[in-house]
């Protein structure tokens, strides 16, 4: 299959660039109105998928989870995200949204049941040695409380994230993945619109070249077709050589930082981003049978 090194590929470099355009959006507009245009366009997308494969609608009884999934994976993750993103540089909101694996472990620990092993407690322990180490960082030499906060508020994002994974897996296991992303971005978006009313209600928005790029890019390219691209890929290779190859993913996103915007790499980030990339790796990466031990045992 060899289209697929290609798509992988092209979902690295286009969801690595989106965090650039997701920086650059909020000099045009606040978080919640870059985060509902965006997934409004993605949604439109989707179900324009949704259609031409001729899916059918969800079960009544999917529907409340449906409902949870999209507020979870959709509206608190890039509410939380664009938030802190005001404060903190595109490529380090990069590496610390994609903890996410490592609190989907921790979670599916507690809510459906999954053995803990050695490797995956290392994994655990590397991840947050290197949250801790890019937070501690910016609070001990940049004396910045308010980016602090933002990569606090990012943080809780992946947990956010983290937490639909295990309703993903818990419910949703056997079911259209294109289907369930479809509907959960609609229910996503409105929650978005419902934050937009609330907290951006009238704040302006500046509709220019790159303003109308950034929601374009983001929604059909990062949103409807990489997810969909996603599921291919996840359909036709192995999930775990799948899951790894999202570790490019923030590194693209450093590079493109620091080609376009300038962004620093210094040595919290280089060291938290190894460190979270280890345990990301270890999470990921099953063991072999022969070599697991239960440390629960």
């Amino acid at each position: 299959m060899p289209f697929i090194p290609l798509l992988i590929l092209l979902i690295t470099l286009i969801w690595g660039y989106t965090w650039v355009l997701m920086k650059v959006a909020l000099d045009y507009m606040g978080p919640f109105s870059f985060s509902f245009f965006r997934f409004l366009v993605g949604t439109i997308t989707m179900f324009l998928i949704v259609f031409v494969m001729r899916l059918k609608r969800p079960a009544r009884e999917d529907w409340p989870h449906l409902v949870l999934l999209g507020l979870l994976q959709t509206t608190f993750v890039f509410a939380f995200v664009m938030y802190g993103m005001r404060f903190v540089e595109a490529g380090k909101s990069s590496i610390l949204l994609y903890s996410m694996p490592i609190w989907s472990m921790i979670l599916s620990r507690f809510f459906l049941g999954e053995q803990v092993t050695v490797r995956k407690l290392t994994s655990i322990i590397a991840g947050m040695l290197g949250l801790l180490f890019i937070l501690g960082w910016d609070l001990w030499f940049q004396q910045n409380v308010r980016v602090v906060v933002g990569e606090f508020m990012i943080v809780v994002g992946a947990v956010s994230w983290g937490a639909a994974n295990v309703i993903l897996k818990k419910r949703f296991r056997d079911h259209n993945k294109i289907q369930v992303s479809a509907w959960q971005m609609l229910f996503g978006t409105l929650g978005l619109f419902m934050g937009l009313l609330m907290g951006e209600w009238g704040a302006p928005v500046e509709w220019t070249g790159m303003s109308i790029l950034a929601v374009l890019f983001s929604g059909v390219l990062a949103s409807a077709f990489c997810f969909t691209a996603w599921f291919i890929v996840v359909s036709k290779i192995d999930t775990t050589v799948a899951s790894v190859s999202l570790m490019f993913v923030p590194v693209m996103a450093l590079f493109f930082g620091w080609l376009q915007l300038e962004e620093t790499i210094d040595a919290g980030v280089m060291t938290g981003t190894l460190l979270i990339s280890l345990g990301i790796y270890l999470a990921t990466v099953p063991e072999r049978r022969s070599q697991q031990r239960n440390i629960d045992s």
